[in-house]
């Protein structure tokens, strides 16, 4: 079955920022600072009312100069954090170290039924160890994540999009977000989605990070988990054409496609 493009999130008048959610964003680590930049902007960008970062100091110290807007905070209060809670967001650059292995383990152990978009690194270390997922999860790979968390030959991904992304909804209970140039959403329940906008404007590192933010944007402000996939897929691909035209395929980096955020906002809303 083929869903059509959901419609955005309400905004009402008389809201304040909780009204419109708040993103626990577990991202970044030493080295890998710019995911936890671009995934907890590009999330607000998209309507989340409140994103509050939780990362290693390196990341924090990077955030804190390139966005105002984001709230942050040391690893040690997540447990406190995620109680209050709209979406957990983890993965985006968070490494594979033994480090982030346990704070992948111990988040994803308090999230229970709160919804949960797992991107990245966070894919890695799901696939190396059973791990017992929330309910509401979203998977966000690109098709040698996918070939990890299926234990398969990339190319098994690569000449069967739709089938594997439909594997990986069975196997791990979730919603699958299978990245290429014509992105897949799968769900569990058969729900299928072949996405038609986006370009290799968007082939370019952080570009996962701005779709996994946008997605817990859209999650953030209520709508079901599927369609938030579909609409953040659909919204992602139409910010990178927007970019396009005026930067060039070879000229959008990842923080363009977050400035053009607005623009595919707006493009969607007079269809």
């Amino acid at each position: 079955m083929d869903y059509n493009i959901p419609k955005l999130p309400v905004r009402e008048e008389n809201s304040n920022k909780g009204t419109f959610g708040k993103i626990l964003n577990v991202s970044g680590s030493e080295y890998m600072t710019g995911a936890a930049y671009l995934s907890s902007v590009s999330a607000l960008k998209t309507g989340a009312g409140y994103v509050e970062l939780a990362s290693h100091p390196n990341a924090l110290r990077t955030v804190s100069t390139l966005s105002p807007e984001i709230v942050l905070a040391p690893i040690t209060k997540i447990p406190e954090i995620i109680k209050n809670s709209t979406v957990l967001l983890i993965g985006c650059g968070l490494s594979t170290s033994d480090d982030a292995v346990k704070i992948f383990k111990e988040t994803i152990s308090q999230a229970q039924n709160l919804p949960t978009i797992i991107d990245a690194d966070g894919l890695n270390i799901l696939a190396a160890d059973k791990i017992k997922l929330p309910e509401n999860v979203i998977l966000t790979p690109h098709p040698k994540e996918a070939s990890r968390l299926l234990n398969c030959n990339v190319y098994d991904i690569l000449r069967d999009m739709e089938t594997s992304a439909k594997k990986i909804s069975k196997q791990y209970n979730c919603i699958t977000v299978l990245k290429s140039h014509n992105t897949i959403v799968a769900s569990q329940y058969d729900a299928l989605y072949h996405n038609n906008t986006g370009s290799s404007a968007l082939a370019k590192a952080g570009s996962g990070d701005v779709l996994a933010g946008m997605i817990a944007g859209l999650l953030a402000q209520h709508m079901n988990a599927f369609d938030a996939s579909v609409l953040g897929v659909y919204l992602h691909g139409l910010a990178g054409d927007l970019a396009k035209n005026d930067l060039t395929e070879y000229g959008v980096l990842a923080s363009d496609t977050i400035r053009y955020i607005p623009c595919a906002i707006k493009h969607y809303l007079k269809q």
